[in-house]
């Protein structure tokens, strides 16, 4: 394990986090903490907990740092519980960055305290303390910002030049090299950004609805143009408004909206159980595949990495929605 002395100060911002099923609102504010800069053996170890975290940071860091992700592809990060083993995990890692904005809530109590003898980032803590008006703050979430930024590839690119400052403040003979990889993969990022917006465009209008288990793709759907409905709120812990069900069923059929879709982290049957009512009905609703909403893809497949995640989940919802040509 590398050394952490007490050769400079820099400043943690460290956003106070609340579970899921006890929120705190974002009006609390940061709390100001103080970490040791690094100085030690390279690479650094870097515990992140999310895929998309993972990657982020991994390519800011470059050689610099070791990244580890603490869940894995099939893992919801609303519900992670983390059992002994992970806890060694983020005891052992020199620094530690998480998503943020509450994804985490069971991991809460374990941030804070990991703060106060080691380096622990949220990744969106910038697009708080900046009060960034693209933040959503769903009336359901109870005065808490959305967690699920990174499905604005824009917004969660600005999360890469966060990255590299904090990096750049942790380990400051290293800033320029963090700064170029930000700026790279700022650009790949850009070019995704464009991606998006061309190909949901030719989705036709009446078409561009986006149904899915969970609330997690609002941000998607506030830069892409295209109406989200989810049968769960923005955590996957909350249970299904029968209701609500219903009230999505009739829309459904009633602007015959060609399909719905599943999550990767979630089980098929929330979906399935929007499907069968319809076609009782007489709606030949289907299910138009699998989003990748809380975790990236499995390693080897396209979805393993951010953009191709992105890009994945992008051509999944086109072909759904997008009427066969004659």
């Amino acid at each position: 394990m590398n050394r952490l002395t007490l050769l400079n100060y820099v400043p943690l911002v460290l956003l106070t986090m609340g579970g899921c099923n006890q929120p705190e609102s974002h009006n609390h504010g940061p709390v100001q903490q103080s970490v040791k800069a690094f100085e030690g053996d390279y690479p650094i170890d870097v515990l992140c907990t999310t895929g998309q975290v993972a990657e982020l940071v991994r390519r800011v860091g470059g050689e610099h740092l070791e990244v580890t992700a603490l869940m894995d592809h099939d893992v919801d990060p609303h519900l992670f519980k983390p059992r002994h083993s992970h806890l060694e995990q983020l005891n052992k890692a020199d620094a530690i960055f998480y998503s943020g904005l509450h994804l985490e809530g069971r991991m809460a109590d374990l941030f804070v305290q990991r703060a106060r003898t080691k380096p622990t980032y949220a990744v969106t803590e910038g697009l708080q303390t900046r009060n960034d008006r693209r933040l959503r703050e769903p009336p359901e979430f109870e005065g808490m910002y959305d967690p699920h930024v990174w499905h604005d590839v824009a917004l969660w690119s600005d999360c890469v030049h966060d990255v590299a400052d904090l990096l750049g403040k942790l380990d400051p003979s290293h800033t320029a090299a963090y700064d170029k990889n930000a700026h790279e993969y700022m650009a790949e990022l850009s070019e995704l950004h464009q991606y998006c917006q061309d190909e949901i465009a030719k989705i036709p209008k009446q078409n561009r609805v986006l149904v899915t288990a969970h609330d997690a793709f609002g941000y998607f759907g506030q830069v892409y143009g295209i109406e989200v409905i989810g049968l769960k709120g923005i955590s996957t812990e909350e249970e299904i408004d029968l209701a609500h069900q219903e009230e999505v069923q009739e829309m459904l059929i009633e602007r015959k909206i060609p399909a719905v879709f599943v999550e990767s982290t979630i089980s098929d049957r929330t979906i399935e159980a929007l499907i069968e009512p319809c076609r009782a009905a007489g709606w030949d609703l289907q299910n138009g595949g699998e989003l990748y909403a809380d975790a990236l893809g499995a390693a080897g497949t396209e979805a393993s990495t951010y953009t191709g995640m992105i890009r994945h989940n992008v051509q999944t919802i086109v072909k759904a929605l997008t009427p066969a040509a004659d």
